[in-house]
């Protein structure tokens, strides 16, 4: 055992008088370097590339289901990821942690995600309009305006990158995620 430890401290000797006084000195580190060479990654920490979509949250509510020994509390997270640039969704995540329920909203946003047809002015082409179950929206071009919308609906044509579009909507209806699914309805008839 000494001689290998002897061959290390050699080698590392080696390698530091080889770098330039300029460059800082490296440390290194032979454990596991055989796993890599027979190609094994391992599991765990991996670098996670940074996601171009933004995202924002319309709204999150902490929900009860009554069982016998009392009450059990899970939360309910609604989503929008968007580009900015012309593609947006809207997800919803149920988990017993906000967390996992956001993680969870952020992929259903992505997995259904919509293409928006954007115009020059980054504005839609014509008038539309759609209807999600009691919840109405209605948009229009207007241009040199901004955007003049309202609630779940401001957000998510935000998201979508849409600029001097007047929206409005025409239910009475606060219900976020309906009226922004309704706001995604009516962005989808543009196609």
């Amino acid at each position: 055992m000494p001689e290998i430890d002897n061959k290390i401290i050699e080698a590392v000797e080696t390698a530091e008088a080889e770098v330039p006084a300029k460059k800082a000195k490296k440390t290194f580190s032979f454990v596991g370097k055989d796993r890599e060479k027979r190609g094994y990654k391992g599991r765990g920490k991996r670098e996670r590339s940074r996601s171009d979509m933004a995202q924002s949250m319309i709204s999150i509510r902490r929900v009860a289901r009554v069982v016998s020994g009392g009450r059990r509390f899970s939360f309910s997270v609604t989503m929008v990821v968007g580009d900015r640039n012309g593609r947006v969704g809207v997800g919803m995540g149920k988990a017993g942690d906000t967390t996992l329920a956001i993680d969870k909203a952020v992929k259903h946003a992505k997995k259904h995600m919509i293409t928006v047809p954007l115009t020059k002015t980054k504005s839609i082409s014509r008038e539309t309009g759609a209807k999600f179950s009691s919840c109405v929206v209605y948009m229009k071009p207007a241009t040199g305006r901004g955007l003049s919308a309202g609630g779940s609906v401001r957000t998510v044509l935000d998201l979508a990158g849409v600029t001097d579009v007047n929206a409005k909507i025409l239910s009475r209806s606060k219900n976020r995620f309906n009226n922004a699914r309704a706001a995604i309805s009516a962005l989808s008839k543009l196609r």
